[in-house]
């Protein structure tokens, strides 16, 4: 991954209601970079979602916020990056994770979607799974059958606070990220906690 990364994708679910909830993790991280690197939204209808270029140490990024539900993240994903001709290894996907808990954040290359509707709807319309994931925890409630109910909660403060830490801490490695210094922001994220 010589290139880095040029789209940033911050999975969730549009409006109101959801905006608070748990499966909401990966917008609040590109929501986070926004606020840091002086971002600013704009609506762009054709790619149905929520736009912002920001620049990180002079290297211009793309940050996208799908305004599709997340079980159609891809149609979002997959047509902005068809436009802007981004490889699917130019691209990082924001999200909440259930196998991690609240708090702690990954970096993964690649893999399958795990039961996340929205990466495998991302992957189907990108055509390949190796686009790089920053997983994002949020805990599970300890029962299959609880997730739905779940990822659309609004986490107690206490959890909401380790959420929120760890999308700093994320958001404070984001030059090495998106410079492709991929062993660098693994050891510093994975030790996290």
């Amino acid at each position: 991954m010589a290139c880095g990364i040029r789209l940033i994708v911050g999975l969730g679910n549009p409006g109101p209601r959801y905006v608070d909830t748990r499966h909401n993790a990966g917008c609040w991280f590109v929501e986070e970079l926004a606020d840091r690197f002086n971002g600013s939204w704009r609506e762009e209808a054709r790619f149905k979602s929520r736009v912002c270029e920001i620049s990180v140490n002079g290297q211009k990024l793309w940050l996208l916020a799908p305004r599709t539900f997340m079980n159609h993240s891809g149609d979002a994903v997959g047509s902005f990056a068809r436009y802007y001709r981004i490889p699917v290894d130019e691209i990082l996907i924001a999200h909440d994770e259930l196998d991690l808990l609240p708090g702690r954040v990954k970096l993964k290359q690649g893999g399958g979607a795990a039961g996340h509707n929205g990466l495998r709807d991302t992957t189907q319309q990108l055509g390949s799974p190796d686009y790089l994931r920053l997983r994002l925890g949020i805990g599970h409630p300890g029962k299959q059958s609880a997730v739905v109910n779940f990822v659309l909660k609004r986490p107690p403060e206490a959890e909401m606070s380790l959420i929120q830490s760890a999308i700093e801490h994320a958001a404070d490695h984001i030059s090495d990220i998106t410079q492709g210094d991929m062993q660098t922001a693994m050891n510093a994220l994975h030790s996290h906690s």
